[in-house]
């Protein structure tokens, strides 16, 4: 039998998506959330990646050791993660234990945030904070976000700041928590060998009880400023540097475009900056990536190098950008699509990466986009589109940040 979509939403507003195909041998469930960076205060920063660790620390009916030792039990493939705009929690399992990982998840869904496991976990928060340090990329890219995006939310940091985690509440986090975690503000997004109609009973009787609050994003726009700076660290022996320029928004129809040109321009191997920076041997690392958010969007360039080919380096990327329109052939762009598509099939072609790419979808645009829908829209992008793209969107503003060796 073929792939067939199905749709229900519970009295209180929590979405239920799938694909159900009963050839599958395996199934996959996940609840996503539209809340992430983007929709906290200032002053607590950092509380949707901090709360997402509190959601596997135990409930009413289980403690954090048997939340592990159930998803065990079943031989699950399970994880979670948050980002700027969205907090998920998810389950590949096999079809016979499909029932059990969808209540083990509407569980946790419902955490009894203890205080001392808020006080224990603060701790494994302020450690992570302090291993991303290490990391240059990461660095930079966080004080890009930061400029770019201004005042904005969207560039607050993801774990928070050192300050922001120490200073925070657990009833701070719970008030977060009601609010956010609303049914009205999630999608249950299933996928693979799965009874849709038995599952949404399941989910009315265990989740059917949520009060929704109406949580809504404020959609305040993104500056986008254009900003250069340069920071100095003496424990660095390579140059390294995060480039943010505007983008198309998830929504937005020309993110096709956006992703063929991105790729074109900055994949890891076969690009135009491959070709001028990683050939040649300028630089070890030379990325361009289209990144799509919640009505907003932006082009996202890395490099790092020896601090002596800098210059260079930074010269050819904006020589790449300026130049991208120019002379773009049908060649280059078939050789774009055919990598996006084989990406998006190696991803999807399992339960667990099409019950992503289903939830995060109808999260951002409450639509069901079937996978050859997405690929028909990638295959269908010309050199021709991306020269129009260009036009509209030209790699300005630039916010560059640069992480170098002191002295």
């Amino acid at each position: 039998m073929s792939v067939q979509f199905k749709q229900a939403t519970l009295d209180n507003g929590l979405t239920i998506i799938a694909e159900v195909k009963d050839s599958a041998h395996t199934a996959a469930c996940g609840f996503f959330v539209k809340t992430g960076t983007r929709d906290e205060p200032i002053e607590l920063m950092g509380v949707s990646h901090f709360l997402e660790h509190m959601m596997f620390k135990g409930t009413n009916k289980r403690t954090a050791d048997q939340v592990n030792i159930d998803f065990d039990r079943m031989g699950a493939n399970y994880n979670a993660a948050t980002s700027q705009e969205a907090t998920y929690f998810w389950a590949h399992v096999l079809p016979e234990y499909f029932g059990d990982a969808v209540e083990l998840l509407s569980d946790i869904m419902r955490p009894t945030l203890r205080g001392d496991d808020f006080d224990m976990e603060k701790n494994v928060i302020l450690e992570e904070i302090g291993m991303y340090r290490d990391r240059p990329f990461w660095v930079a890219y966080e004080q890009a976000m930061e400029k770019f995006c201004g005042v904005h939310p969207l560039g607050y940091r993801i774990l928070g700041t050192p300050e922001s985690i120490t200073a925070l509440k657990r009833d701070q986090m719970a008030d977060y928590f009601n609010h956010w975690y609303s049914p009205d503000n999630m999608v249950v997004s299933l996928s693979g060998r799965v009874d849709f109609d038995r599952t949404v009973d399941q989910l009315n009787e265990l989740c059917g009880g949520w009060q929704r609050t109406g949580a809504a994003r404020d959609y305040t726009p993104v500056p986008a400023d254009g900003i250069d700076e340069t920071i100095t660290q003496d424990t660095l022996k390579r140059h390294y540097m995060v480039c943010l320029t505007p983008g198309p928004s998830r929504q937005d129809e020309s993110r096709y475009a956006a992703s063929v040109l991105a790729n074109v321009l900055g994949d890891d191997d076969g690009s135009r900056l491959y070709w001028k920076v990683i050939d040649p041997g300028l630089a070890d690392e030379a990325e361009m990536s289209y990144q799509p958010h919640d009505q907003f969007g932006c082009f996202l360039s890395y490099a790092s190098c020896d601090p002596a080919r800098a210059d260079d380096v930074e010269a050819a990327l904006i020589e790449v950008m300026r130049e991208a329109a120019d002379d773009v052939t049908e060649a280059e762009v078939e050789r774009s699509r055919s990598k996006i598509a084989m990406d998006l099939m190696l991803h999807e072609e399992q339960p667990a990466g099409r019950m992503m790419a289903l939830g995060a979808t109808w999260l951002y645009t409450g639509e069901y986009r079937p996978l050859a829908d997405e690929l028909a829209k990638i295959e269908a992008v010309t050199a021709d589109d991306l020269r129009t793209f260009v036009k509209d969107w030209p790699f300005e503003p630039r916010t560059t940040i640069r992480l170098t060796p002191g002295g």
